[in-house]
């Protein structure tokens, strides 16, 4: 299923935005103008993790030469300050056994959104579907534009 969450401007380089979808709660990121979603839920005991602190990432080729890049991609629980990437959904504590589960996440135009849901009220040619006849009324329609980039969340 596919879940259109919020305009691209919402979620500015560096920001996240926490949505309810499905019953899930999710949150999306915008690392450096990529998108990643991630759910919620910390797999330590439960905590809202997409609430966390975002930090760089450090690295080191040789002992005693640190490297801190900046850019948000360690997500830390906010409440036992595990920590997991972003772009990977892994832990950095016990990666061979923790991670976060992710979600696919698309940007589509306002355009393309209109014509995947756009109703089919005819069938082939304007006429009824099957099973239906036309009545005597019609009722008044209004054309619908949507302008504008969205993030879709793709929970399948």
């Amino acid at each position: 299923m596919k879940y259109v969450v919020a305009t691209l401007e919402e979620i500015a380089p560096g920001d996240r935005k926490i949505v309810e979808v499905a019953g899930r709660s999710i949150g999306i990121f915008n690392v450096s103008g990529e998108l990643f979603a991630l759910r919620n839920r910390c797999p330590h005991q439960g905590a809202p993790l997409c609430q966390g602190s975002l930090w760089g990432t450090v690295t080191a080729s040789v002992p005693g030469q640190i490297e801190y890049t900046p850019g948000g991609e360690i997500l830390s629980c906010p409440h036992h300050g595990w920590e997991f990437h972003i772009r990977t959904g892994q832990s950095w504590c016990d990666p061979g056994r923790l991670h976060v589960g992710g979600y696919r996440v698309d940007v589509e135009s306002g355009k393309d959104l209109l014509e995947d849901d756009a109703p089919d009220a005819d069938g082939p040619g304007g006429a009824a579907p099957a099973g239906k006849v036309k009545g005597p009324y019609v009722a008044e329609t209004i054309p619908v534009t949507i302008e504008g980039h969205y993030v879709v969340l793709d929970i399948a």
